[in-house]
């Protein structure tokens, strides 16, 4: 049972806070034994439905996610008693988001955004059971997105293209173990990433820029940062009883840096206070708790069950990523036989209502969402 938690907490996925939806874990790094290797795949049927405000004739519209699937792989190797090493892939932000056109407001807005992360790690465990680790995080991202719908204004039919980016950034811990009770804590810094991405700037299907004052255009081309949030991680597990152990993790991240000021839309004033657009997204940071326990069944058979809680924060919200909260549990089981382990797992998962806007003002609201996720685990020890 000593990594069956770590397993378990990462086996389906997630739709967290801005557009994190697949499991961050470093569990490969902790697996006992002198070498590892794991795929993993999930799938995600999110439902996310709304209406428009009454100003904008108050129509219901249908889901705005569309299903997705993420994939990882996990290689650790044993260097000698103390020092080992791991490369893990995994695919933690994306978005896939379009609404249809019963939504006078916001109708034919659509954002695609894809990302891969690669971390390359080493760990090194001394003899009090104390261990740190630290290593480098490359990341590669792309992006499209499109405004529509009357609650844009003059922005209707706006897009934006960000070619594919490939930057680094890093990651440190320290953990604790006693593998005797099944305990470990450990602590995770993951650094922010700083992309540059090439941008095209088009509106309606032609150029789009705004004079800089200096004779000069800001758009249709030109460049745009954007960072992927900083965040820490901390995850446990002990045993409570004969083949019974409690796990968790508190994730927070911060979203807040997460801005989206592409050359042109950002220096276009706003319509209702005379202030720059800026970023096109707004996000708030957010902390993501999940608690469960797990239970040996037999030599062969384990499972678990856990709770997932993110708190709603302001109302208010990006149409590009209109989800605010959540509450969700996962069911979970492993089976071992050998060398081999498959890790299965289901998740139900309520998202918190949320009210898209634009200019600050609600243009339509989001009601009864939630999604559910399936996912798997496979893993060799060699």
């Amino acid at each position: 049972m000593t990594s069956a938690a770590a397993l378990l907490l990462g086996t389906t996925a997630v739709l967290a806070g801005g557009i994190e939806r697949a499991p961050h874990s470093l569990s490969a790094l902790f697996e006992p034994g002198e070498n590892f290797v794991e795929l993993s795949w999930g799938h995600v049927s999110p439902d996310v439905p709304g209406r428009d405000d009454a100003i904008f004739g108050g129509s219901s519209f249908g889901d705005v996610a569309d299903s997705y699937n993420f994939a990882g792989l996990a290689y650790k190797r044993q260097i000698n008693d103390n020092l080992s090493a791991a490369l893990i892939i995994e695919q933690p932000f994306g978005a896939d988001l379009f609404y249809p056109a019963e939504s006078v407001a916001l109708g034919g807005t659509e954002v695609k955004v894809d990302s891969t992360t690669m971390t390359a790690l080493l760990r090194y465990k001394m003899a009090n059971n104390f261990g740190v680790h630290g290593g480098i995080r490359g990341s590669r991202a792309d992006a499209n997105l499109t405004l529509a719908g009357a609650a844009y204004g003059g922005l209707n039919g706006y897009n934006l293209d960000a070619d594919s980016d490939t930057s680094w950034g890093w990651t440190a811990g320290v953990s604790w173990e006693r593998p005797e009770i099944a305990a470990r804590v450990s602590l995770t810094y993951n650094s922010p990433i700083e992309h540059t991405f090439s941008t095209s700037e088009t509106h309606s299907g032609g150029p789009f820029a705004i004079p800089d004052g200096a004779g000069g255009m800001f758009g249709p081309t030109g460049e745009m940062e954007v960072k992927t949030p900083r965040s820490w991680n901390l995850e446990f597990q002990t045993g409570v009883a004969t083949d019974t152990l409690v796990f968790g993790s508190v994730r927070w991240v911060k979203w807040s840096e997460f801005q989206v000021k592409p050359p042109a839309y950002s220096h276009v004033p706003n319509p209702a206070t005379g202030e720059l657009l800026g970023s096109l997204v707004d996000l708030e940071d957010t902390t993501t708790f999940t608690l469960g326990v797990g239970r040996k069944f037999t030599e062969n058979w384990s499972g678990s069950a856990s709770f997932s809680y993110e708190k709603s924060g302001d109302d208010l919200v990006s149409p590009l990523a209109p989800t605010n909260g959540k509450k969700g549990i996962t069911l979970a089981a492993i089976y071992t036989q050998d060398n081999m382990k498959i890790s299965t797992g289901i998740n139900y998962t309520k998202l918190g209502d949320a009210d898209p806007e634009t200019s600050d003002v609600a243009r339509a609201y989001i009601r009864d969402a939630d999604l559910v996720g399936v996912g798997v685990r496979v893993g060799f020890t060699f």
